[in-house]
């Protein structure tokens, strides 16, 4: 009896510590830490969802144990279990209704959620949200402003209590936008343009990143999103539009090359020129690539005519 207390003490210290050391992390789990209500939204289906399935574990593991200690053999006694499982219409019919019903109750809310995310938050209904078109390049994000005809490059700035309508697209490769503090991610792709509703509710300086894998410098891919009342953003709009330079299409061109950049900001938009969200966008990249491999094809001919004909070519 002492030998089983010790061994149940151990396992006891085993999952207490084993939830400390889980219960420790969640101040860094920023996702159960919303800023705005998407994120709400989000937040509440994960923990319905969370709930839910451990009052699946509680009754999967009662039933298991009572079923181990009901029918566990003891040195004076054989336990008698003959169930009768084959045919029995009753037990096949209670195990497919069970399932049945758990699906039912995760898939009612998720789906309602994620109709519910496909349009601007109820909160700033009566407002339209603001537009920003959101680019990804490797590896740099650049954030056009149509209605203030402005652009920045590696930040953000929106204002709190209004929706933020993101029109996502990449200029290469597939990428992700993803704010953690106010909501989900979603694609950014070559071609096409996905929409992605997101709103602060309170000011604050947030962090967001690409969350696709896409090479080398995925890491730093990330940018801060200042999120500041309407007065406060419109003053740093107006600073924007008048002391930024214009971005001029070869020095876009130049920013789309692979790297990474520091943040800049500009007194006009990509748009002008290119959205890379449309058919015309994917040929426009598909176009300075293919420049760019003419332009690295000629700089290594050039270099092989330099240092004559090689030993295959008759050289010496």
């Amino acid at each position: 009896m002492r030998h089983r207390l010790k061994h149940l003490n151990k396992w006891v210290a085993f999952m207490l510590i084993g939830l400390t050391l889980l219960l420790s992390g969640c101040s860094e789990l920023t996702v159960l830490d919303p800023k705005g209500p998407v994120a709400e939204s989000q937040r509440d289906l994960i923990l319905y969802a969370l709930i839910f399935m451990l009052g699946i574990v509680v009754v999967v593991f009662t039933l298991f144990t009572i079923m181990v200690v009901k029918y566990r053999d003891k040195p004076n006694r054989k336990a008698e279990y003959k169930p009768d499982l084959h045919g029995n219409r009753k037990l096949e019919t209670i195990w497919t209704i069970i399932p049945v019903m758990i699906v039912t109750a995760l898939s009612i809310p998720t789906i309602s959620t994620i109709f519910d995310l496909e349009k601007p938050p109820e909160p700033s209904a009566e407002q339209g949200p603001l537009v920003i078109h959101a680019t990804a390049a490797d590896w740099k994000w650049f954030f056009s402003y149509p209605e203030q005809g402005i652009e920045t490059v590696n930040y953000l700035h929106i204002p709190t209590d209004r929706a933020i309508e993101f029109r996502l697209s990449s200029a290469d490769s597939m990428q992700a936008l993803w704010i953690p503090a106010l909501g989900g991610q979603k694609y950014n792709m070559a071609g096409m343009h996905t929409t992605l509703y997101l709103q602060a509710d309170e000011p604050g300086v947030y962090q967001g990143r690409n969350s696709n894998f896409n090479g080398e410098g995925f890491a730093e891919q990330t940018f801060k999103v200042h999120a500041e009342n309407s007065s406060d953003f419109q003053d740093w709009v107006e600073s924007t539009q008048n002391t930024a330079p214009e971005l001029t299409q070869d020095q876009y061109d130049a920013l789309l090359e692979p790297g990474i950049v520091d943040t800049m900001a500009f007194s006009s938009t990509h748009l002008e020129w290119v959205d890379h969200g449309t058919k015309e966008g994917m040929d426009y990249s598909i176009e300075r690539h293919r420049a760019e491999f003419a332009e690295q094809l000629h700089l290594e001919n050039g270099e092989n005519h330099e240092h004559g004909p090689s030993e295959k070519e008759g050289g010496q």
